[in-house]
């Protein structure tokens, strides 16, 4: 039988038992809010932008081996010289879902790949050739490394990787295609939409287009043979 003094005792131990269940309660709520305000940031790849984890659109492989396309030329580690060079950042979904531009895409085979603990860059050695359209790593950056200025377009990013670009198929990826530039819906010929320096293309394939969202983004660390600085576009 609990005395009168006992009851008060477990009445108080009772109310800090439910308090200290309240802070965790609390603290948990808190800490799920802080986690969904703030998204994960992917570490920053070889370039210093981060690495795309969405699957490969189409493999780099499929670039082609060496041919000029139009303009276009496959220059060797030699005969590179940069006069022009300029990143775009191209995305891509394909009914609403994420594929990346995979490092390698206008870099010929035998591969000079070097291993960063950031990720893998791809680079002209000497044994390949570097076309002037071409991506260094899996981070959705085009490079234009020109021998001088002119205007480069998605079209010839496609015909160098060697993949189809049309209004109703991207790579292997068939369906209505709506590409959107720096926000603005591209019309016309999508293959002439130019490749300008600091802009986002969007390409959706298919009947759900996700909402553009802009990127900003600064290609810092390796920025490729024959070039002065990460800087662009050089002049």
């Amino acid at each position: 039988m609990e005395t009168t003094e006992q009851a008060p005792k477990q009445s108080k131990r009772r109310w800090v038992v439910i308090g200290l269940f309240l802070v965790i309660l609390v603290i948990g709520v808190v800490a799920t809010v802080s986690l969904r305000s703030s998204p994960a940031t992917l570490p920053a790849g070889p370039e210093g932008v981060e690495l795309s984890k969405a699957p490969d659109l189409a493999p780099a492989s499929s670039t082609l081996h060496g041919e000029p396309v139009g303009p276009i030329q496959c220059v060797t580690e030699s005969q590179e010289k940069v006069g022009f060079h300029t990143h775009t950042y191209v995305a891509v979904f394909v009914d609403g879902e994420q594929r990346r531009i995979p490092g390698g895409v206008g870099i010929t085979q035998p591969w000079l790949a070097e291993k960063f603990p950031t990720g893998t860059y791809f680079e002209v050695g000497p044994y390949n050739c570097l076309y002037w359209i071409h991506t260094h790593t899996a981070d959705n950056i085009v490079h234009v490394e020109a021998p001088s200025k002119g205007i480069f377009t998605l079209g010839q990013l496609f015909a160098v990787w060697n993949q189809p670009l049309s209004s109703t198929q991207v790579g292997p990826a068939k369906g209505k295609v709506v590409v959107i530039v720096n926000g603005k819906r591209a019309a016309g010929d999508i293959t002439t939409v130019p490749l300008t320096d600091q802009a986002t293309i969007q390409i959706n394939v298919g009947d759900q287009v996700v909402p553009f969202e802009p990127k900003t983004f600064k290609v810092t660390g390796q920025c490729g043979q024959g070039t002065k600085s990460c800087k662009t576009p050089i002049k």
